[in-house]
């Protein structure tokens, strides 16, 4: 049996409100402070979670499927109270799906320091007050810490398969390689072993923008009754040209204009106008501060550190492995994939999806990301 969910915490910024329809999410509350990376501690946390199917009384069917960036717990369903979205990988996740329900007990969490249900700087630290600027830097290694806390607490010891694309990606690899006696099968999606300087070079100028709205204050924004939009639209435009491909934009918008406007006269290329609608999406549903807290987490990825270099790292991998890149990925080459595979002890040869929409192929290519989990999970007989 799963322990009783927890019930809601208590108001997250704008992001979690108390009273609000907490939809399918659970939560779990770690019984004793988080140990980070940084030698401090981290009290009163939560995880929010959603999960499907049922745990076998083995607890030996249990799946992890981690989310990128700004994603959240809610894998597939629909949007509404409780989901600011729809799920994320809809059509993975369901009886006769390629994780199929009928067998496998799918658990997805909201990472640490996120903003849809999980600790982080819009939630309230134990004085009761938001943690905002005083939420401490994390990194991918204190949220797999988490993670393996609410594994604790769900009573799963191993699980059958941690799965995980980009920011995901890096904290799926992150549990195979730190623990490798709890992940008995891994398929990491378009992300590196290790983050590089252009990777950090694109997430610095998304976190100058946010700083540099004058409603940030420091990270304390919510206290001055503000929220930096502007700054976090900015960071979500470069963001979201760095995940679409050239061609798939050229495709779509060319140098087409906006309808009604012309660009000589102040008006927008259509692009624009699609970044500008991708900005304005995000800043109505993530904080700006969790943004920063993650992409800070994000930067700090290197499976190697401390660990003797990458390549020793992921050789202390044991679980069976795939690992895919979409061919269309300008933001995490296929090089970076193709480390992986060549370094994970019989992971085989990197496996390619196809795509024409660049990084985001990993959320959208949803029959070949089929195929690849159907690959490393075959349902049991």
């Amino acid at each position: 049996m799963i322990p009783a969910p927890s019930g809601p915490p208590t108001p997250v910024g704008r992001f979690w409100r108390d009273g609000d329809d907490p939809g399918d999410r659970r939560w779990a509350a770690l019984d004793s402070p988080l140990r980070l990376e940084s030698g401090t501690s981290l009290p009163g946390v939560r995880l929010a979670y959603e999960t499907w199917g049922t745990l076998d009384a083995a607890k030996s069917n249990a799946v992890l499927v981690l989310h990128g960036l700004t994603g959240d717990s809610h894998v597939v369903g629909p949007a509404g109270p409780g989901h600011p979205t729809p799920g994320w990988w809809e059509g993975l996740v369901g009886p006769g799906r390629p994780l199929d329900t009928d067998h496998w007990f799918v658990v997805a969490p909201n990472v640490l320091g996120g903003c849809q249900g999980s600790t982080g700087p819009a939630s309230p630290a134990p004085d009761g007050a938001l943690w905002a600027a005083r939420f401490p830097r994390i990194t991918v290694r204190d949220q797999v810490a988490a993670e393996a806390r609410l594994a604790d607490t769900l009573g799963i010891d191993t699980w059958a398969a941690v799965l995980g694309g980009s920011m995901g990606g890096m904290r799926a690899l992150e549990w195979a390689v730190g623990r490798p006696d709890r992940v008995r099968a891994l398929l990491a999606l378009a992300c590196p072993a290790a983050s590089s300087a252009q990777q950090i070079a694109w997430t610095s100028t998304q976190l100058h923008a946010v700083r540099a709205d004058p409603h940030w204050h420091g990270g304390d924004y919510h206290r001055h009754g503000t929220s930096p939009d502007v700054g976090l639209g900015v960071a979500r435009r470069i963001a979201h040209a760095t995940y679409r491909s050239e061609g798939e934009l050229g495709e779509r918008f060319g140098r087409r204009v906006q309808d009604g406007e012309e660009p000589s006269r102040g008006g927008r290329f259509a692009v624009e106008s699609y970044l500008d609608h991708q900005a304005a999406k995000l800043v109505r549903r993530f904080d700006a501060g969790s943004y920063v807290v993650l992409a800070e987490a994000m930067n700090s990825h290197d499976v190697g550190r401390g660990r003797g270099g990458v390549a020793a790292a992921l050789r202390r991998i044991t679980a069976r492995t795939l690992v895919a890149g979409v061919d269309s990925d300008a933001l995490y080459p296929l090089a970076q994939q193709r480390e992986l595979a060549e370094g994970i002890p019989g992971a085989g040869p990197l496996r390619l999806i196809r795509s024409r929409y660049g990084h985001d192929g990993f959320l959208l290519e949803t029959e070949q990301l089929g195929v690849l989990v159907r690959d490393l999970l075959p349902a049991p007989r």
